[in-house]
């Protein structure tokens, strides 16, 4: 039996907003995501074996793995064979309506699929047409696969992290590319709708992973390079420094960051201000950041003096952040974030689901968390109705096979 679900919760910042979502993995689905937390009815257009992350466990069945519930919540699925001139057309009729067609396919593959801009654009003049992939496709790296791993270590994440671990090249524990991609889709995408308001004009928008990343990596790390000729190398030196690290007390770890003049003599005075305090490598950010590794050496040896619950002790008398070390597990009962709401449980046809919150908040247009991905189809019948499909022309898309249920 087909589900009744419903995309958006209506109340958002983008509410009103229609969303044809032909991406998958994560980079474009956590991009709509943030659209659907957000109010707007993001239409998940999948194909017959539907995104890959539905496979990835744990899940209650090889279909609806936890990622793919997660990323997709408050989505509605159409499952296309978009091989088939039908189910190309059935996207055509739903972007009449829609206001934003995103995808995340090289520009090659939706090309051969006949949904380009052109293609877009013909069905709806004032759509937003939103490119996610890989690289730009002016450059010469256009037709390469890319995925978070090879994004990490062609935009010099990898080789920062490095500097941190004795020079053993290391991804980042997170898939921080696709993440930040997404994001950086997000906010291209609604500057583009806030433009249309404007003009009335839809327009393309491109959002490539290894631009993007370069882009984020350059923002503290060129530094010496932003001068012609340059000044230095590109590497902010606090950032690279293998010093740079939790640092060890007598009964475990902190997370401190001392850094501007207030904060290190407010350090100073809990200490009792000793002697090496006044070294001259202390006196202010240009001589400690010119020190960087000597300057976090020597803090390092006195934090091993003390324990974590009297270091934290001082660093609150001190107002310096700081902070123990939490873990995945930990933050599921942290005080501050059960106090501020921001687990959302919610019953499901799969047992009661959590859910991290929504990290803004909107005084007048409160966003809000949807229901867990769909089932592959659940919203096909749906769907076509909205697009104008009458029952007869839904059963012969069935019958086809462009429309999988």
């Amino acid at each position: 039996m087909t589900q009744t679900r419903t995309g958006g919760q209506g109340k958002g910042p983008l509410a009103g907003v229609r969303v044809l979502d032909l991406t998958s993995v994560l980079m474009g689905p956590y991009a709509t995501q943030i659209f659907a937390d957000l109010g707007a009815d993001v239409i998940k257009i999948e194909g017959p074996a539907g995104d890959t992350t539905r496979a990835i466990p744990p899940g209650p069945d090889a279909t609806r793995g936890a990622m793919f519930l997660n990323v997709n919540r408050g989505k509605r699925s159409l499952a296309l064979d978009l091989k088939q001139p039908a189910a190309r057309e059935a996207v055509l009729r739903l972007a009449a309506s829609a206001d934003v067609f995103i995808h995340s396919m090289r520009a090659q593959a939706i090309a051969r699929l006949g949904l380009d801009y052109e293609a877009l654009r013909k069905a709806n003049p004032r759509i937003i047409y939103a490119n996610l992939y890989g690289y730009g496709r002016s450059g010469p790296y256009r037709d390469y696969p890319a995925y978070d791993d090879i994004v990490q270590a062609a935009s010099g994440i990898v080789d920062l992290q490095a500097r941190l671990s004795g020079g053993e090249p290391t991804y980042v524990a997170n898939v921080i590319a696709d993440k930040v991609s997404g994001l950086t889709g997000a906010y291209a995408v609604i500057a583009a709708l806030f433009a249309r308001e404007r003009t009335g004009l839809g327009q393309e928008v491109e959002v490539p992973m290894f631009e993007t990343m370069v882009s984020f990596a350059a923002v503290e790390h060129l530094v010496g390079a932003l001068f012609q000729p340059p000044l230095g190398p590109p590497e902010y030196p606090r950032a690279t420094s293998p010093s740079r690290r939790p640092y060890r007390t007598a009964d475990g770890h902190v997370g401190v960051m001392i850094y501007n003049d207030k904060q290190w003599q407010a350090f100073f005075r809990e200490l009792g201000d000793p002697e090496w305090s006044k070294d001259p490598m202390f006196a202010s950010l240009r001589s400690r950041t010119q020190n960087i590794g000597a300057v976090l050496t020597r803090v390092a040896q006195v934090m091993e003096t003390r324990t974590t619950e009297e270091w934290m002790a001082l660093f609150r008398r001190a107002e310096i952040p700081a902070t123990p070390i939490a873990s995945l597990s930990d933050l599921l009962d942290d005080p501050h974030l059960v106090e501020t709401g921001f687990w959302h449980e919610r019953e499901t046809d799969l047992g009661t689901l959590r859910f991290p919150g929504i990290p803004t908040a909107f005084s007048e247009t409160p966003g809000a968390i949807g229901e867990p991905g769909p089932a592959l189809g659940a919203d096909n019948m749906t769907v076509l109705a909205e697009a104008g499909y009458s029952a007869d022309e839904i059963e012969a898309l069935l019958a086809s096979g462009a429309v999988v249920q």
